[in-house]
């Protein structure tokens, strides 16, 4: 009997750790996230692309080397006073040629744009990577969310279906009301209405957050029993906000986008210019023409070439005003850009400081309702209370536990939205916040 009770125990145990294993933890969510949410891999990608704009920017300042080779086979036909001659001879010219520029303010403009393009590129992927952080935290917050309402809606029904069947056994007694009775019967039918409003719910958070990590969502690790709170914060919004101007990569990515449009500007400004290159090639001729027919060449030329803009149809001008424009529509651009920012800022900083309070307050009225069902259960007992106190108080610790649930989860996603805001959240921030789930 005791080895059967064993084998039991054991049996259960490995049940439960096999359950517990395919349970998927918000840093595994992450890393998934990381390596098949189309979004993310989109932006990874472009990001890789706007490396090469430096690369390509820096192109016009350095040397460039081509080699030319041509061979063709030649007829001729040469009158000669009543003479006609046609002779037929091989040609071959080869040639190498190197340029560099020396003076050329288009060059040197492409290559500070360049390297503002590819700034403003890896800025955007920093914020785009935060931005994955927040998807995924939110979509699994509002999976838990979702489980959350599909088990306090089971709860409520299956509390409502026990004092129904109450209500039953007391009318046959004659120790009930058929008032009673028709009070729960419709409580009970709510309750199996909100629960599959709550079930499909679920479905749809599990299938939002499989879409971002490309896998099937059946089982989520789930809040501890303790749920803790950052404490306080001392420095104030001023250190936030500043922290925030200096190092939010949507504020970076704008920057340079400025910076890539000042460029802009001087490269259309070049166009009146002009460019000093330095020059040098070195070629072999083997019958080149007629004129060389049986004679080979080799030719060795360095110097310099100098171009001098003089009219370009007005595209020049053209081009630079429409390059201005660009430019203050950038700074202003950037300028609301901060603006928004530092609104969400202000909001998330808010909605962490009153988080707190909220889940504190909320753990209170919890532990209120509870006592108030008990209190309501024994009043009816002692004909003080009737039926339907006792369904108002279990459905407001229902709604009472929702309420907490959300405060709990919101005040989560509000503190990585503040470290967002200032340019400091990390995959750190995702294993701080994964430690409260088991």
């Amino acid at each position: 009997m005791a080895r059967s009770s064993t084998c039991a125990v054991l049996a259960a145990t490995l049940l439960a750790a096999s359950g517990a294993a395919q349970a998927l933890s918000l840093v595994e969510a992450y890393e998934k996230a990381r390596l098949h949410d189309p979004a993310y891999r989109a932006a990874f990608y472009a990001s890789e692309g706007g490396k090469q704009y430096k690369v390509l920017g820096r192109a016009g300042l350095l040397p460039g080397v081509a080699a030319n080779y041509a061979a063709s086979k030649n007829r001729t036909d040469i009158t000669s006073g009543i003479r006609f001659d046609q002779p037929v001879y091989n040609s071959h010219a080869a040639s190498v040629s190197l340029r560099q520029a020396l003076f050329n303010l288009e060059a040197l403009a492409r290559y500070r744009q360049g390297q503002a393009q590819s700034n403003a590129s890896a800025a955007q992927f920093d914020a785009d990577a935060q931005a994955l952080i927040l998807r995924v935290v939110g979509a699994y917050l509002e999976a838990l969310f979702a489980e959350d309402q599909v088990a306090l809606a089971l709860a409520s029904r299956d509390m409502v279906a026990e004092q129904d069947k109450v209500n039953a056994t007391l009318f046959k007694k004659g120790e009930g009301t058929r008032t009673d009775m028709l009070e729960t019967q419709s409580r009970l039918a709510l309750a199996e209405a909100r629960l599959l409003e709550a079930q499909d719910g679920q479905l749809a958070a599990r299938n939002n957050l499989a879409g971002m990590i490309g896998d099937e969502v059946e089982h989520l690790d789930t809040l501890g029993g303790v749920f803790h709170v950052r404490a306080a914060d001392q420095a104030g919004f001023d250190s936030w906000k500043a922290q925030a101007l200096e190092k939010n990569p949507d504020l970076k990515a704008q920057l340079y986008s400025v910076a890539a449009a000042h460029a802009e500007v001087n490269k259309a400004r070049s166009g009146h210019m002009p460019r000093l290159e330095f020059v040098a090639s070195y070629a072999q001729n083997d019958s080149e023409s007629i004129n060389t027919l049986n004679q080979d060449s080799t030719v060795r030329s360095v110097g310099v070439q100098l171009t001098v803009p003089l009219y370009a149809g007005g595209s020049v001008s053209a081009a630079a005003r429409q390059a201005q424009a660009n430019e203050e529509r950038a700074r202003f651009e950037m300028q609301g850009r901060t603006n928004k920012v530092l609104q969400e800022l202000r909001k998330d900083y808010d909605a962490v400081a009153s988080g707190v309070a909220r889940i504190g307050a909320l753990v209170k009225a919890a532990e209120s309702a509870k006592l108030l069902i008990e209190a309501t259960s024994q009043s009816i007992k002692g004909g003080v209370r009737i039926n339907l106190d006792l369904l108002t108080a279990q459905e407001q610790l229902t709604t009472t536990e929702r309420d907490l649930a959300q405060a709990r989860y919101a005040y989560l996603l509000a503190t990585l939205r503040l470290r967002a805001g200032a340019g400091a959240l990390t995959s750190d921030d995702v294993r701080e916040i994964g430690a409260n789930f088991h």
